[in-house]
């Protein structure tokens, strides 16, 4: 059995930086066990796998897997998958909105005129604040390290994320997780969680993200977390909040992969939802055999 894939980086234009993805956009025939093989075999962060669509008003059918697990939903194996259907013409390149279901429901999708693929974040549910000791611990770091007055949070779009603000760049630099610190700070979690480390910049945010419980050390770009960033931040008045305001979160700076990813609020507190954008740069074509 051969099966065709891309590989593509999502938020980036420069082939080598962003964030990886491998998109199978004809899984058809593929099980939930290869699907996961699969994934452990390509080792990048996520890898997508289309089929046929099963909803009403859908393009396709995604499911998006890391080496270890099936994800509810993710940001850059959206944008990616999104940008290689309509390459591969399963999405009509003068299409500029359509839908992707996923696990965790459909997820809209729209292309504007610069060709940035923006997806708009399923809802976000914050929950429990943390000790901001035990946050610093996680992350090799000294509570002095912390940004003074704003609390360590989980906040989720599907994928739920312990946000640690650091009052600089530096310090998010450093930041370098401590497993035994981390089993600590999530042992109550009933479910796995990453860390989302940041501090404010000028253009928005400079961030970083650590996902042990996916099998992934550092992920470069985590769309899927953006969004969740983008409330956080309005939430403690860490940047606008007028509708439409548009900024940026710089990722994966650290470990060579720089990552753009656009955010922008619909609605004054983004009550209408919260979208983020980002171009891709197609890198390979690849078939598979089985």
């Amino acid at each position: 059995m051969d099966v065709d894939y891309r590989i593509v980086d999502v938020f980036t234009q420069t082939p080598l930086e962003g964030n990886a993805l491998a998109v199978f956009h004809d899984a058809t025939g593929l099980d939930d066990a290869t699907m996961q093989k699969i994934a452990c075999e390509t080792n990048l962060s996520e890898t997508t796998f289309v089929f046929p669509a099963e909803r009403a008003g859908s393009a396709a059918r995604v499911r998006i897997f890391t080496p270890v697990k099936e994800m509810m939903f993710a940001g850059h194996p959206t944008v990616g998958t999104a940008w290689v259907l309509r390459d591969v013409g399963k999405v009509a390149k003068d299409r500029r909105r359509f839908v992707l279901d996923e696990n965790i429901g459909p997820v809209d999708v729209r292309v504007d005129d610069e060709d940035l693929i923006w997806l708009r974040t399923p809802p976000i549910r914050t929950s429990r604040e943390y000790d901001p000791a035990l946050c610093a611990a996680a992350i090799g770091l000294e509570p002095g390290d912390l940004l003074d007055g704003v609390p360590c949070q989980n906040v989720s779009a599907g994928n739920p994320a312990v946000f640690i603000p650091l009052r600089d760049k530096a310090a998010v630099d450093r930041a370098e997780v401590d497993t035994v610190a981390l089993r600590r700070l999530l042992a109550d979690e009933p479910e796995p969680s990453c860390l989302f480390v940041f501090t404010p910049a000028q253009e928005g945010a400079y961030s970083r993200m650590f996902a042990n419980d996916f099998g992934i050390v550092e992920d470069p770009a985590t769309g899927s977390a953006t969004g969740p960033l983008a409330a956080f931040m309005m939430a403690h008045r860490l940047v606008g909040s007028a509708d439409g305001t548009r900024f940026i979160s710089e990722q994966g700076t650290k470990m060579g992969r720089r990552s753009i990813l656009h955010v922008l609020i619909d609605g004054e507190r983004g009550e209408r939802g919260i979208e983020i954008g980002g171009h891709v740069a197609p890198l390979a074509r690849a078939t598979l055999t089985l």
